[in-house]
């Protein structure tokens, strides 16, 4: 017996279980029958099994056989329709329930309220009242982890707690006892235990630019989330939702948590009142909507209206800095939606702005901003002036510019030269840097700015000839806009992909694609690349012999180019404009 109960998977696992929570169990016959039994009315769940095993050092194995045939002996059934695991599963949390203090009870049923994982500080600064002081909530928390009720896990020099899911679940049931009163404290604790967590993170939050730095805030989150639900739910306190909305929208937008970023500030939008209306809550709630609305949706109007409102309160209030923060999602607004004039006015002010501000993060985003309106002007060599400066003032921010704009503006920068160098001729210079701009990309972990790169740097391969790496990036930003629900970037994609075909010399069906894409893009809408797709478009007309319909869009393409702005396309579209001229009356 003592040998068989090392070759079964469950009895196995018991044993590993045991010995890992410091029990160093090697059974004779009679305990093995007994690890057996144990095994067998948990009916193999490996959870209830790791749950008695982990108790053994605590209690010794007869006793945990004991107490759990009481249990099942009891027979707690569980909803009638739940199957036999279930229900098992469910006895074994009561019996483990069971052998927990009262206050021990009280804390685990409050540390229920957590999603995921929590902090100690979190623990004392929610569960703890008149009731539980921190010295009774220390000493029943280091007995819940020693009897395996609370999970640890290391994460740097900090240790993080958790529920297992079960165990909460079953916790917040038998919670359904505690007064309606006292529930509703404990979740007023929590959310605005995170209400103030953001707010003294928040400047912290603003240098998470990479994956790796952003993880604490990923984990907490789960819990914000949790705390928006109350606050705005039947019951809840909506003065502590609006503050949290205010405290996490610029992490939505640093984490490119952009549907949540606007289902949250719009919701506290709709909660604000008059004293609130016109003020700052209302600014930043407006601009999150626009940023949100404007990478999600394409350029609809909620996106425009939102943002003209954020700086209209911004210029009423003379606040230089958020004045600033509004007018660069705008400028990019219009550059989106394909008015490059207008975007180039927006740019300007942005730029002026920052001059008058001693923030190397202001500078960063004024000159890439105005760097990127200027490329589509025409104007690269001052395009490239403005981009380069902002590459050497991005190191001076010690501060992501993704809680203001959306997106890491270095990388825009670095996108936007390597094509300003490609149009100056410097093409080995220009694949360079858009290589260097997308791995770059890809160590910030930040969907929307990882698309910005692949969408510049996609356009100078296609070009270069380069239809590998062409066809590598645009599988990538299909995969980031169908994760993140960016929409126009998809439609960019869609039209990439067609357009990849054509200059591969797939001509079959891949004009009837582009021309999809390009409808998509209307639809979106987004009008940034209208005119490169144009004229990717009317290339392959002639080449198909449609001469009439590829004269009709080429003269249509000029005339938009001559009133939107985007003059950058100049030498390309005289040069088809050429092919024409030079065919045969």
């Amino acid at each position: 017996m003592a040998a068989a109960v090392h070759s079964f998977p469950a009895t196995q696992l018991f044993i590993e279980r045991a010995a890992a929570s410091g029990a160093g169990l090697d059974p004779g016959d009679a305990d093995a029958a007994i690890v057996a039994g144990i095994c067998r009315n948990l009916g193999g769940v490996p959870l209830a099994i790791e749950l008695a095993a982990r108790r053994v050092e605590a209690y010794g194995l007869r006793q945990i056989a004991s107490h759990l045939d009481q249990s099942l002996a009891l027979s707690w059934a569980g909803p009638r329709g739940a199957p036999s695991r279930q229900k098992t599963l469910l006895s074994t949390l009561e019996w483990s329930y069971g052998l927990l203090s009262e206050p021990e009870r009280t804390v685990l049923r409050r540390l229920a309220i957590f999603v995921g994982d929590f902090t100690i500080e979190a623990a004392l600064a929610v569960v703890t009242n008149g009731a539980i002081d921190e010295a009774a909530m220390f000493g029943a928390v280091d007995s819940l982890v020693a009897k395996s009720m609370v999970a640890t896990r290391p994460a740097g020099a900090m240790m993080r707690y958790r529920l297992l899911d079960t165990t909460r679940a079953y916790a917040l049931g038998v919670g359904d006892g505690d007064g309606e009163g006292e529930r509703a404290e404990l979740a007023a604790r929590h959310a605005a235990y995170y209400r103030d967590w953001l707010d003294q993170t928040g400047a912290a939050s603003r240098i998470l630019s990479s994956g790796a730095e952003r993880a604490g805030h990923f984990a907490a989150l789960n819990n914000v989330r949790a705390a928006l639900e109350w606050c705005f739910g039947d019951g809840g306190d909506v003065r502590i939702g609006i503050d949290l909305v205010a405290a996490a929208a610029p992490v939505f937008l640093a984490m490119s948590l952009l549907s949540e970023c606007h289902r949250w500030s719009e919701r506290a939008l709709l909660e604000l009142d008059e004293t609130g209306r016109g003020g700052r809550m209302e600014m930043h709630f407006q601009a999150a909507i626009g940023v949100a609305v404007m990478f999600t949706r394409g350029g609809r109007d909620m996106a425009r209206v939102a943002l003209h409102r954020s700086l209209a309160i911004a210029e009423a209030a003379g606040d230089r800095f958020e004045e600033l923060q509004v007018l660069g999602p705008l400028q990019l607004f219009y550059i989106r939606t394909g008015d490059f004039r207008t975007a180039l006015h927006h740019a300007r002010r942005c730029a002026a702005i920052a001059e008058t501000l001693e923030d190397p993060v202001a500078m960063t985003i004024a000159r890439s901003l105005l760097g990127m309106a200027l490329h589509f002007s025409g104007a690269l060599d001052e395009a490239r002036a403005e981009l380069e400066a902002a590459l050497r003032s991005a190191p001076r921010a010690q501060r992501t510019t993704t809680v203001y704009i959306g997106f890491e503006c270095r990388i825009l920068a670095g996108a936007v030269l390597a094509r300003t160098l490609w149009l100056q001729g410097d093409r080995t210079q220009a694949l360079e840097r858009a290589r260097q701009t997308v791995s770059d990309a890809a160590d910030a972990d930040h969907a929307v700015t990882s698309c910005i790169a692949l969408i510049w740097s996609t356009t100078i391969f296609l070009w270069a000839g380069d239809y590998g790496d062409a066809e590598d990036y645009i599988g990538q930003l299909v995969s980031l806009a169908e994760a993140n629900s960016l929409i126009p970037y998809l439609a960019v994609a869609h039209s990439f992909a067609a357009e990849l075909a054509l200059r591969r010399g797939d001509a079959d069906g891949s004009i009837d694609r582009l021309q999809d894409g390009i409808g998509e893009l209307r639809v979106a809408p987004y009008g940034m690349l209208d005119t490169p797709f144009n004229i990717a478009l009317v290339e392959a007309l002639i080449d198909a012999g449609r001469l009439v319909e590829g004269r009709v869009l080429l003269d249509n393409t000029i005339a938009q180019v001559e009133a939107k702005g985007d003059a950058c396309y100049g030498a390309e579209l005289a040069r088809v404009k050429a092919r024409f001229l030079a065919m045969p009356e």
